[in-house]
């Protein structure tokens, strides 16, 4: 079928969809140094092409898979953050690199590319709620609680890539590696190779999931550290035992799947398969019937025979455009109500058009840099994680 069984119901995540509002938590600014184009100005696609075609080879247009269709139709290509920022880096001839993505991707972007080449966010308010929630002074806090329990000296941190470049710096200033959702499993082995603990930042659910499902630890081996509490709200007693400190952080569309959802959509498709993002809970994975990155669940449900049935927990886009992509298979929606990636739909068509015409003009806008030594750490992170047998190159 081409659509979902029922649309999910909206809720207040959807308000930011059109890039409208803001929310002062998490978001960096919301404002464009110019005309942005109304979403109703009929002439946007034939604006954007123009604008596109206008500046050639000159501009390499990246989109992320959880990007809304009318930004997608213009990507040069598509894929997850690491993968993305691995293209831009691979067409150096590309002067401007336009990530329609979030801050942290195109940071990535940033750090991978060239010197010549520059790197645009066509909204600075397309942050990830996830990356922000380990900000640089409260890692360095922790790091202090860990020097102070005595355990620092044995603890290597990863970093998941939906990180900051200031928290993928750290990360190679200490001794540890970044992983994907891909790789996450071979970036743990190897962390506990090299010491006896590890601090896993910023989504505590990848690294329990990751560290019980497929390195065999227990949930008691895994403690979460809360960086608005003293040493992380734990005692010194239970950082030494624990061989897992998770940071308290979660992705605000993946973590929202409850277990009760598996169970709803097991009732209302008959033979429904369950496969989500190991972003989600601990007890979601537990019900699921496959687990797997961003790329993954593409990639199985493509090979899936005609007239199967999934219920896929992850972005609602990806999820709609599988629906669309394969409509000889039933393809449901996890939950029952709007879970878009609200920032990253911060990346609209007027946002897009407005960047690719200023680029245009000559006006350089919302140019993402990250500084020299800030970016040479999470290099070395980056190229941690890259020496690491197996999968690497997959990051959502």
């Amino acid at each position: 079928m081409t659509e979902l069984l029922h649309e999910p119901k909206p809720t207040p995540l959807a308000l930011l969809l059109l890039g409208q509002g803001a929310d002062p938590d998490s978001e960096r600014g919301v404002e464009c140094p110019g005309a942005l184009p109304p979403a109703s100005d009929p002439d946007l696609v034939d604006r954007a092409a123009r604008a596109r075609a206008a500046l050639g080879d000159r501009a390499f247009i990246l989109g992320h898979h959880y990007q809304r269709n009318e930004v997608i139709q213009f990507a040069d290509v598509t894929g997850d953050s690491f993968k993305l920022a691995q293209q831009a880096a691979a067409n150096p001839q590309a002067e401007f690199i336009v990530f329609c993505g979030v801050h942290f991707m195109a940071e990535s972007a940033d750090i991978l590319t060239a010197s010549h080449q520059q790197v645009v966010l066509p909204d600075l308010a397309a942050g990830c709620s996830m990356a922000d929630m380990a900000d640089i002074a409260q890692v360095e806090s922790c790091w202090a609680s860990l020097e102070q329990a005595g355990i620092a000296d044995v603890t290597v941190p990863i970093t998941y890539m939906n990180s900051t470049a200031a928290i993928k710096a750290f990360t190679g200033r200490h001794g540890g590696a970044i992983c994907t959702s891909s790789n996450a499993r071979q970036s743990l082995q190897w962390a506990l190779e090299q010491g006896q603990k590890v601090l896993f930042l910023p989504d505590q659910h990848l690294g329990r999931n990751t560290a019980v499902r497929d390195l065999g630890l227990g949930l008691a081996d895994c403690v979460v550290y809360d960086p608005r509490r003293p040493l992380g709200g734990l005692t010194e007693a239970e950082l030494q035992r624990a061989t897992m400190i998770l940071w308290k952080g979660h992705c605000s569309v993946h973590g929202r799947f409850s277990p009760g959802n598996v169970d709803d959509v097991r009732r209302r498709v008959p033979g429904v398969q369950v496969i989500v993002h190991p972003e989600c809970q601990y007890e979601v994975v537990e019900k699921a019937d496959v687990v797997g990155s961003t790329e993954r669940i593409i990639a199985t449900i493509a090979q899936a025979p005609a007239g199967s049935s999934w219920a896929v927990g992850t972005e609602l886009n990806l999820v709609r455009r599988l629906a669309q992509d394969h409509p000889d298979q039933t393809i449901v929606y996890l939950d029952d109500t709007v879970c878009f990636c609200s920032t990253m739909n911060r990346i609209d068509l007027p946002h897009l058009v407005w960047a690719l015409e200023s680029l245009a003009a000559g006006n350089v806008v919302n140019r993402i840099q990250v500084d020299a030594d800030t970016a040479h750490w999470a290099r070395i992170a980056l190229d941690r994680m890259l020496s690491l047998p197996g999968p690497a190159a997959k990051a959502d």
